[in-house]
């Protein structure tokens, strides 16, 4: 009996999540939704077992939003969701596929509920700078540029305290994505247990975050916080390690030594 699974990548608006998950479509044995008429093929737009509107997914209020954060404990945690997630995503996916990798934003604070709908799956969590989001974003929100960082920084912090209850869960920056691509690749492969690093996407990967120049600067406050992301005020990136959890010793070895480039063995 052929077994599919799914990785469902998520992350704020404008942090990567789209490029990450055409890499991950990438690797062998995984597929993405391609040519569906939503936007950024998100995966949200094509089911109904889970009520999704505009203001569902608003930029810059959904993963600080109560109402948005859909655990364990939600009544939206039955056989039934389950069935119909998968039956309304089934025609966009392509047969044969060990893993269908699903990308919708709002992921990042629906990830408890999706584990117990989907017990086997696993997830990938994109973070960009906040300085860059603030900026990238203002096109959509009227909110003052410091009010962005704050809902930058709830947002991931509740983020964090979600990640402790998942199995499974890759956290990549973007920063270091468009850095090492080659990297990335290979640790989501190593991630999905997958044979291979796949090839990049035919697209030009570069640091967006050069197209902010005049991107909001943290305060200390704001920098205090970020700081433990490895974000530092002025687009500064640090030094910092995905955070990884997988149930398997040997998946985590093999996908932390992909990161760095060494051998697990």
């Amino acid at each position: 009996m052929h077994l599919t699974r799914y990785l469902f990548v998520g992350g704020l608006h404008r942090s990567g999540t789209s490029l990450v998950a055409r890499m991950a479509a990438h690797v062998p044995g995984a597929a993405g939704i391609v040519g569906a008429p939503v936007p950024e093929n998100e995966g949200v737009y094509l089911q109904g077992a889970i009520p999704h509107d505009a203001l569902a997914g608003a930029p810059m209020r959904f993963a600080t939003d109560p109402a948005q954060h859909l655990t364990e404990a939600h009544p939206l945690n039955r056989l039934e969701t389950r069935e119909r997630l998968a039956a309304d995503w089934d025609p966009w996916f392509p047969n044969g596929a060990a893993w269908r990798v699903e990308k919708s934003p709002v992921n990042l604070t629906r990830m408890r509920l999706l584990q117990q709908l989907f017990p086997l799956s696993q997830f990938v969590v994109v973070i960009r700078h906040p300085e860059a989001v603030a900026a990238a974003t203002a096109k959509w929100v009227d909110d003052p540029a410091p009010a962005r960082i704050d809902h930058w920084l709830d947002a991931h912090d509740i983020v964090r305290e979600d990640i402790a209850r998942l199995h499974a869960v890759l956290v990549l920056r973007y920063e270091d994505v468009v850095a090492r691509p080659d990297a990335a690749l290979a640790a989501l492969a190593a991630f999905l247990d997958q044979d291979g690093t796949g090839l990049l996407p035919d697209e030009a990967i570069r640091n967006g975050n050069c197209d902010y120049p005049d991107a909001p600067t943290m305060h200390d406050a704001q920098a205090a916080r970020a700081a433990a992301w490895g974000y530092a005020p002025g687009r500064g990136v640090n030094a910092w390690t995905p955070i990884l959890h997988h149930p398997l010793r040997s998946s985590r070895e093999t996908t932390a030594a992909a990161w760095t480039g060494q051998s697990s063995k």
